[in-house]
């Protein structure tokens, strides 16, 4: 399927001098680190963990878990995890801005209208809504997937809006930091187009490990087609849109509907 892409190439940001390239190389490994760099080593070895305990394909990964027997104890922990998974983001705006990138220009926030940007995100969202599933199933069949579990919270009242809360809070997290500020910081550390796209997306792939092979790649290529989508618009809010889209449909149709469809 050919997606065509409004427009030329963004121009992207120039590389910066020696002394502060160096400052900002630490900078990036500080902020992956205490994000999804660490997610990525943690996936690791759960997969490590999986491969060495039995075949792929007779293991769960269960993505929003219940943290507590009681409703209220569990909600906590619930927005808790969500407030706190959002703190690297805000890091990362406070970093632009520091170094006087602003957010509105790497992230480009304004840059399209709220329906255009609508309208990509659910285009985006079928155009990789579909392939996902084609890759769970193989990889499901060709015992490299683990059985995924989006939702086993317990059936209480606030189910479905914190389900909908962790969708929001993982597009803005991954797209802010695996798309607009690690392509945008890379490019300023002198790293070509193709370099820059194939760290992010690989980055993308591997923090999803623990849920097998099949899903780091269909998500390694959910990071070449964002990742190329932002190189040629400068914006994220589309991606973050779609992304969302995926992952509410996910969760919440999961919840909704694994009784009724007798999934696991």
């Amino acid at each position: 399927m050919r997606v065509a892409f409004p427009g030329p190439l963004v121009p992207a940001p120039s590389p910066v001098a020696a002394p502060q390239r160096r400052l900002l190389g630490v900078e990036v490994w500080i902020v992956l680190l205490i994000s999804l760099l660490q997610s990525a080593i943690y996936a690791s070895v759960s997969l490590v963990a999986k491969l060495t305990r039995g075949p792929l394909s007779d293991q769960t990964a269960t993505l929003n878990a219940s943290r507590s027997d009681r409703s209220w104890l569990d909600l906590t922990y619930q927005l808790l995890g969500i407030g706190f998974a959002l703190m690297p983001v805000v890091l990362v705006l406070y970093l632009l801005v520091r170094s006087s990138d602003a957010p509105r220009r790497v992230l480009g926030i304004g840059r399209g209208s709220a329906v255009g940007d609508a309208g990509w995100g659910i285009g985006l969202a079928a155009l990789i809504g579909l392939p996902g599933l084609a890759f769970y199933f193989i990889g499901r069949a060709l015992g490299i997937t683990a059985t995924i579990v989006p939702s086993a919270l317990d059936d209480h009242w606030w189910r479905v809006p914190v389900l909908i809360a962790s969708a929001l809070m993982n597009s803005v997290l991954e797209e802010v930091i695996v798309v607009g500020y690690l392509m945008w910081r890379l490019t300023q550390l002198g790293w070509g187009r193709w370099h820059v796209l194939a760290a992010s997306a690989a980055l993308r792939g591997s923090y999803h490990l623990y849920q097998g092979i099949g899903p780091a790649i269909g998500n390694a290529v959910m990071g070449i087609v964002f990742g190329y989508f932002y190189q040629r618009t400068g914006r994220i809010v589309p991606l973050v849109i779609a992304h969302a889209i995926l992952d509410i449909v996910a969760f919440v149709g999961y919840a909704l509907l694994k009784d009724a469809l007798n999934l696991p």
